[in-house]
């Protein structure tokens, strides 16, 4: 089994200072990470994923990238499926595309404007046909949200198939994942929950006559240095109210190797770690994780 060690910024190195996010960029590349994963939160302090994408793409050659993750409900499928073939197309085959729903905040769904309730649907329309859009020279679709005739997207990607990540722990959301997904990304997860959540995965894969790759089960790993910021206390508290948060995230960079470690005995191997706060120094971040971790990496 491949191990490829990723890391992911949030809302503070991509809050749009461009050499803080051109040092992490930069070193992810130089080290030899497999992938860098960006936030999106339309009303918080994240770049948009295209737009850090983008910049990421221009900089590098060979570092992989996706969102983590892009909100599919709320956007036009056309439009995104271009967007996503002509960044892999300029960045010769390296993006990782991961959606999902989007978090439950009421901010969040007003910017998207989608009702809570109707992202399930919108995102099982959407994606089946994003990947149409992806293959054919046309495409004709008539469903209850999207009406297209002859449609087109001539950009086509260079990964054929370009292959979808998604995360979530939810049974819902396992299910979704068999039936549509490539890959699963799940964050705030232990150990046991990603061998259960591998097991449900391959049963709803089986029942949808689908296989997903075995190396394309993982985890996003958080770490903190100090105590763990208030928003992702509430985050973790909403979404897994049974667990403990320290249980969840890491309290400093070195228990994540013993994490890793642990999540590889479950039959994942593709991490994303990520801190919750700003270090002092990116530099000396990200190049502490690389001789901590890369190691690994096979």
């Amino acid at each position: 089994m491949r191990v490829r060690i990723g890391f992911g910024v949030g809302g503070g190195v991509a809050s749009g200072d461009p050499e803080a996010f051109a040092t992490v960029v930069d070193g992810l590349e130089r080290f030899g990470f497999d992938s860098l994963w960006v936030a999106e939160r339309a009303s918080g302090p994240a770049l948009d994923p295209v737009v850090a994408m983008t910049f990421a793409a221009a900089r590098t050659t060979k570092l992989k990238f996706g969102p983590s993750v892009m909100v599919l409900p709320g956007r036009n499928p056309v439009l995104l499926a271009k967007a996503m073939a002509s960044l892999d197309r300029i960045s010769k085959g390296r993006l990782l595309p991961a959606f999902g729903l989007g978090v439950a905040d009421a901010a969040e769904h007003q910017a998207f404007g989608v009702a809570r309730m109707d992202r399930a649907a919108w995102f099982n329309e959407a994606l089946p046909l994003m990947r149409r859009l992806w293959t054919e020279d046309e495409v004709n679709h008539h469903g209850p949200r999207f009406h297209l005739d002859a449609a087109r997207v001539d950009i086509k990607p260079i990964q054929q198939p370009l292959d979808v990540w998604m995360g979530g722990i939810a049974p819902s959301e396992l299910r979704r994942v068999g039936r549509l997904g490539d890959g699963w990304l799940p964050s705030f997860v232990t150990p046991d929950d990603v061998r259960g959540g591998i097991a449900a995965i391959k049963q709803h894969a089986d029942e949808a006559h689908r296989e997903i790759d075995p190396e394309h089960y993982g985890a996003l790993l958080t770490y903190t240095d100090g105590p763990l910021p208030d928003r992702f206390l509430e985050l973790i508290k909403l979404r897994q109210p049974d667990k403990n948060p320290s249980d969840l995230v890491a309290s400093n960079r070195w228990e994540l190797r013993s994490k890793i470690e642990a999540f590889i005995e479950t039959g994942a191997s593709k991490f994303v770690v990520m801190p919750l706060g700003e270090p002092p120094d990116w530099a000396e971040e990200v190049e502490a994780l690389a001789d901590d971790l890369l190691p690994m990496q096979a």
